[in-house]
């Protein structure tokens, strides 16, 4: 059995069972997973977690499932990159690049949340899985809810890249696109998950879904040496992941694997769909909802779920925020590209350019260990570069003409 003691409420501390429930039914604030964390600190240390598979399943403990793991058995545990290249070309001393552009199966973070989802929902005994999706969570429950055998419906805007489209319908989920914005699709999924007895990721089993994000932060620290960076640079949507990651260093302080926890944690988004960013720079917890319009569409949630605790996890850890516009996104992405080698999506772009501007405006220390959050695959999002990189030489195939080439490479030099 796990350490699952149930679900509390995140506002009124009002607990419940651990069921396949997300609003507290006296106060509607978002329920939470609890945890036995006595009952952790005496079975889980770091040479048990070191002894097990290369994946998030290896912090199952701190995870909501009862039995072992049933989706998603090889997804996390995804590269921490040195990223010396791009540290000199920001200025700082130390900097990682926590790189799920390559987490198995859908090239993004969502796989981490949507394998503790389906586990979940194959504990509740669902057999059909469901989402509101601005992209990656589509693809991940499409590839995910497909291998375990589920029936998938997966809700979208219409106006979301093609290739997104693309790669949620190769899976053959029940793919329905929705006429308006990211919060139009949310809206009219809370009212088919009130209806129908699916297991809906994002709304009534979001609670355990959440909980997968925590995996990002547990390996940033175990890949680390088994410590916390000084400050980790988050992308917010929702603002969902930004709260987890800041949750599992606490919870690995409450377990006794990490002794100190001085990480501030720092909040990207784009310009265009800022309400967290704003907030914070304004320094009130009031989080005004805003009509998205950027190019980093995964990020594009205009009334964030989490916005409010996301905010109080930044004042909580001294960290800021900022918003990057969408040339800066774009040149983050080649930056990233450029420096590291490692091809983002525009989420990735938004961390790089927003973690430019805190460290160029001292929020950011030179001399600290910091994070970069990269959470997708810039092949899920090729359609923002178009225009924006140079072309191919055209040659004929002959050693005269690539010399004509070389020769004029050398010039420009």
């Amino acid at each position: 059995m796990g350490f699952v003691k149930g679900l509390k409420c995140r506002e009124c501390g009002r607990e419940y069972d651990a069921d396949p429930v997300y609003v507290c039914e006296f106060c509607f604030g978002p329920l939470e997973v609890a945890y036995d964390y006595k009952g952790i600190k005496k079975v889980l240390t770091r040479k048990k977690i070191e002894s097990r598979e290369l994946s998030l399943w290896r912090y199952k403990e701190l995870l909501p499932i009862d039995g072992e793991p049933q989706v998603g058995l090889t997804s996390g545990f995804t590269p921490l990159i040195k990223a010396d290249n791009l540290a000199k070309e920001l200025g700082v001393k130390e900097l990682y690049v926590k790189d799920d552009t390559v987490v198995h199966p859908t090239l993004s973070f969502k796989d981490r949340v949507v394998a503790v989802a389906l586990t979940k929902a194959k504990e509740f005994g669902f057999d059909t899985v469901a989402c509101a999706s601005t992209g990656n969570l589509a693809h991940s429950v499409s590839a995910h809810g497909a291998k375990a055998g589920f029936k998938r419906y997966i809700f979208i805007p219409a106006s979301l890249e093609a290739s997104k489209i693309a790669a949620s319908l190769v899976y053959a989920p029940n793919l329905v696109a929705v006429d308006g914005n990211y919060d139009d699709v949310n809206r009219l999924c809370s009212e088919i998950a009130n209806k129908y007895n699916w297991a809906f990721v994002n709304i009534n089993i979001r609670p355990y879904y959440a909980e997968g994000s925590k995996t990002q932060g547990f390996e940033i620290v175990e890949q680390l040496g088994w410590k916390a960076p000084d400050n980790v640079v988050v992308p917010c949507a929702s603002g969902s992941l930004l709260t987890k990651i800041w949750k599992s260093l606490k919870e690995f302080q409450e377990i006794g694997l990490l002794k100190d926890v001085n990480t501030k944690v720092f909040s990207a988004q784009a310009e265009g769909c800022n309400p967290i960013a704003t907030a914070i720079k304004k320094d009130t917890d009031i989080i005004v909802p805003v009509k998205p319009d950027t190019v980093a569409k995964s990020l594009a949630i205009g009334n964030p779920a989490d916005g409010f605790y996301a905010f109080k996890c930044v004042k909580d850890s001294g960290g800021h925020g900022d918003d990057a516009t969408n040339e800066e996104i774009i040149e983050g992405m080649k930056l990233l590209a450029r420096t590291e080698g490692i091809f983002a999506e525009t989420a990735g772009g938004v961390t790089v350019a927003v973690a430019r501007k805190l460290i160029k405006s001292g929020k950011i220390k030179k001399n600290g260990s910091t994070v970069l959050c990269i959470t997708g695959n810039g092949l899920k999002t090729q359609e923002a570069l178009q225009g924006h990189m140079g072309e191919p030489y055209h040659i004929k195939p002959n050693l005269e003409a690539f010399e004509k080439v070389l020769k004029q490479n050398r010039e420009k030099k």
